[in-house]
């Protein structure tokens, strides 16, 4: 694994980071206000909101579609992304939306390729920035957006390691400050079935809660393998999902969903202590780079409810997506299929409201904010639930039990000494008991 330090930052060290850094920035006059006179100055729309795309995959191509319906008078203008390619497909993609199509200009001139591709994003004169790129460089991309004066909508993780999440939560205070809204992808948390079934569980419908279970067993995900003319940084941000410095491996990158379901039914509260197992028993080719195929972590909150977390990514064997929750008075199951959000006690109750497209409401609701001054500021529990798989992760990878404090606190920063097309060291698969912990 790469793995280097930064200085540790205590919580009050990084509170008096934060005021430092928001004092500068707001002395400065980046205000919301200032970028509507300014877009008025060069002759458009007042109330045009223009939107830059910064990761150009899958996930980007239809968050860029969510945003563009979310709101009647937006615009497209800007993409960046690490390979040219990735941009010209999602655009063509986009172009084939009808109903999207005329609500996007993005020539040549703001399509951006590279490592430093986000910051000309954010300066091509964009009011709102999708952060869809490799989970690694969500914190240096969501801190050059919020110190811009951008409203955010970021994909989930929003890290990879302690220091990224730190610094989320350093600049998610920063957009308090400035009145900025921050959207999480952890899109479940914008379900109406999920907002009901939780909001009764939070009100007493099974009692004391003391057990919980977050499952995510699914089959195989995309492999890219290595191409002659790819350096080791091509062939490791190509296939980027299989190495832990760039998606902090898939308990985080995706487990994270029903982790953060259960940190929601706690009130948003999180476990004390992890301890668990895991390791590469299928995938194991050079393709998987360095992460592990299943994990399995016990997690413990300090009046001693369990959260059970088992993930699995392997052909050919039962899946199952769902967060159970059970206390003193009944039981609960929570999960996206028809039916899948019930609670038992004395009775048995099923959501039978209404069944929205959360990936849309998300970004209804960020254009909404914008709209009426009202930020939305979804920071702080994105940031803890990423901090809750990557505690995970810390207690498969090394074997120990580990504690909130220790990993919330954790020296290890999964940067590389440089971003650059060349050769870059490959990290070695963890070894529990022989991996340390930072």
């Amino acid at each position: 694994m790469i793995s280097k330090t930064r200085n540790s930052n205590d919580s009050s060290a990084s509170r008096r980071k934060f005021m430092k850094v928001s004092t500068t920035v707001l002395a400065g006059g980046i205000t919301m206000t200032n970028r509507r006179n300014a877009l008025n100055a060069e002759g458009g729309a007042s109330d045009l909101l223009r939107i830059g795309l910064i990761g150009c995959g899958g996930r980007g191509t239809g968050a860029a579609s969510q945003a563009l319906r979310a709101d009647k008078n937006v615009k497209l203008t800007a993409m960046g992304d690490a390979f040219a390619d990735r941009i010209q497909t999602s655009l063509d993609r986009l172009k084939k939306m009808d109903d999207i199509a005329s609500k996007i200009n993005v020539p040549p001139d703001r399509q951006f390729t590279g490592f430093d591709a986000y910051r000309k994003v954010i300066d091509s004169g964009v009011d709102v920035v999708l952060l869809c790129a490799i989970p690694h460089f969500r914190p240096l991309h969501f801190q050059a957006a919020i110190e811009g004066g951008k409203h955010v909508f970021t994909e989930k993780p929003v890290a990879v390691d302690a220091p990224g999440v730190r610094s989320v939560l350093e600049t998610s205070w920063l957009a308090k400050e400035r009145n900025l809204s921050v959207v999480s992808g952890l899109c479940l948390r914008f379900s109406k079935g999920f907002q009901e079934t939780v909001s009764r569980l939070q009100e007493g419908a099974i009692g004391d809660i003391h057990t919980l279970q977050a499952n995510d067993y699914r089959g195989k995900i995309w492999a890219k393998s290595r191409q002659l003319d790819w350096t080791d940084m091509h062939w490791q941000m190509r296939n980027w999902y299989y190495f832990t410095w760039l998606s902090g491996d898939f308990n985080v990158e995706q487990h994270v969903h029903y982790l953060d379901i259960c940190s929601w039914i706690m009130k948003n509260t999180y476990p004390v202590c992890a301890v668990g197992i895991g390791g590469r028993q299928v995938r194991t080719g050079e393709e998987y780079g360095n992460i592990y195929d299943h994990h399995s972590v016990t997690y413990e909150y300090e009046n001693g409810t369990k959260l059970f977390s088992n993930c699995r990514q392997m052909p050919g064997c039962h899946n199952d997506m769902s967060a159970q929750a059970v206390g003193s008075n009944g039981k609960a199951n929570l999960n996206e299929s028809k039916n899948g959000l019930y609670i038992i006690n004395d009775t048995k109750w099923t959501y039978s409201g209404e069944d929205n497209d959360f990936y849309q409401t998300e970004h209804d609701e960020l254009f909404a904010s914008i709209r009426n001054g009202k930020s939305i500021n979804n920071g702080e529990y994105m940031a803890k639930s990423t901090m809750l798989a990557i505690m995970g992760r810390m207690a498969t990878y090394t074997g120990q039990r580990i504690t909130w404090n220790e990993a919330f606190n954790s020296k290890e920063d999964l940067t590389p000494p440089k971003y650059e097309w060349g050769p870059i060291e490959i990290p070695q698969v963890a070894m529990p008991g022989i991996t340390k912990f930072y």
